[in-house]
């Protein structure tokens, strides 16, 4: 009889038709990223009633939106190198939990201080969330399809903004805006039991730890591959266990460059993103449009976006992924630059907008599963965590230049051409990244007696 050949954890995943378990899996990642969507606009809604409330100033909310992006980001640093040692799922569990409680305190804020330090701890809590979620896909997803389905769970978070938004529409309206915050806070309190009972660790993580996870890694197979002749105990990561640091290992020789290129990529994505989310109606008001028409052309923005993040995800995994998403980013410049002459034609600049948001929206959820092709298992979840962080930075940064490229008189057509420019920067840095032939695990260096060990 035959023995058992070893096979690599991503050939068998690729071996075996995808199972509910994965899709499952998925599914729950979808809604952990619902939930950051759903936080997403929370301050926005509540701001108004805030205002009203405490007789604040808008310069006065001003540190409430900035502090939440700061806890996010401060949450994505400190919670991917704690997913590459302990686990994705433990780091999801916490996060969520974490962020449901934060949410809930902020009942008691008593004024912006209160409020402003809430928002940060909520922010820290869930900032850990997403990027591992992403990353837990990503490692349960066949080669073939794996940014397909990164991207469709990603779109979670448009679609929990969106959600959000209707509920904040009822419920501020009908009993004020701290019942907004109780939703905030309820929803992933209510999620956290159903993650805690299915969802999985990663199976690559899983197979990093050789022998002690064996019956762990067993069970994960028959799940996956029911009636399959594949033998669990057979089953390896091709990847070196290293002990150092992984937000070191993002800064050697052999992932240096592609780190650099993905922060800058993430950078500059997200500082249109938010500066176009966070701005465009005002733009398009001081344009002349009125309020009705800023509006549906935000809608039509998101639509956009949950559009081109499908079809990118697709194309994606049929070519070169950098190639796909530099083209996109590059169309969007050239459509940003050109939205300041279309402003007298409304369904040319509503279809512009849809094909803005369709490259850039579309484009930053590629790129977090571009992300993930990056790097070994030892460290994706620091990649693509600490990719995101630095990408919040340029939120911050849009949220702000919005504001004083308006304050300063600036002409629409003259804000439209310096926003096309980091849509640029990013389709230059994205075009750099070198993926791994076939989207094959980026592996780290042959294992040497001082490096670490081989999972086997």
């Amino acid at each position: 009889m035959t023995a058992p050949r070893p096979m690599e954890i991503q050939d068998f995943i690729d071996s075996v038709p995808l199972s509910g378990f994965q899709i499952r899996t998925i599914f729950l990642c979808f809604l952990i990223v619902a939930i950051d969507g759903i936080d997403l606009g929370l301050a926005a809604y509540v701001a108004p009633s805030v205002r009203h409330e405490w007789h604040l100033t808008a310069a006065q909310l001003s540190p409430i939106f900035v502090s939440g992006l700061i806890g996010l980001t401060l949450g994505a640093l400190l919670f991917g190198p704690m997913a590459d040692r302990f686990g994705r799922r433990p780091v999801i569990l916490c996060s969520v939990f974490v962020f449901g409680v934060a949410t809930l305190l902020t009942l008691s804020a008593h004024d912006v201080t209160d409020l402003t330090v809430l928002r940060l701890l909520s922010g820290i809590g869930l900032g850990g969330a997403a990027p591992n979620a992403v990353t837990l896909t990503a490692e349960f997803s066949p080669r073939k399809r794996r940014l397909s389905l990164v991207t469709m769970m990603f779109c979670g978070l448009s679609l929990g903004s969106a959600f959000g938004g209707l509920v904040a529409s009822f419920l501020i309206g009908h009993a004020g805006w701290r019942a907004m915050l109780v939703f905030g806070g309820v929803t992933p309190l209510v999620l956290w039991p159903l993650l805690y009972v299915l969802l999985p660790e990663s199976i690559r993580f899983v197979g990093l730890r050789g022998n002690a996870r064996k019956a762990q890694l067993q069970k994960m197979v028959a799940r996956m591959s029911s009636g399959s002749t594949v033998d669990a105990s057979q089953l390896f990561a091709a990847e070196v266990v290293t002990r150092r640091s992984p937000v070191r290992d993002l800064l050697t020789a052999a992932h240096l460059k592609a780190t650099v290129l993905l922060w800058i990529t993430f950078f500059a994505g997200l500082l249109v993103l938010y500066l176009f989310s966070s701005w465009l109606p005002t733009i398009v008001a001081n344009a002349g449009g009125s309020v009705r028409a800023a509006s549906l052309l935000m809608a039509t923005w998101s639509i956009g976006g949950t559009c081109g993040a499908v079809v990118l995800g697709r194309v994606m995994d049929r070519a070169m992924p950098q190639v796909v998403l530099a083209c996109a980013y590059t169309v969007a410049a050239a459509v940003i630059f050109s939205i300041s002459h279309l402003v007298d034609l409304p369904v040319v600049l509503a279809l512009a907008i849809f094909l803005g948001g369709f490259c850039i929206s579309g484009s930053q959820v590629g790129v977090n599963g571009l992300a993930t092709l990056c790097y070994p298992t030892t460290m994706r979840a620091t990649g693509v965590a600490w990719a995101s962080g630095i990408g919040r930075l340029g939120s911050i940064a849009g949220s702000l230049l919005g504001g004083l490229l308006l304050g300063g008189g600036w002409s629409i057509g003259t804000i439209f051409t310096v926003v096309s420019i980091p849509a640029l920067v990013a389709a230059i840095c994205v075009a750099g990244l070198r993926m791994p032939v076939t989207h094959a695990e980026a592996s780290a260096p042959a294992p040497s007696n001082d490096s670490g060990i081989a999972a086997r």
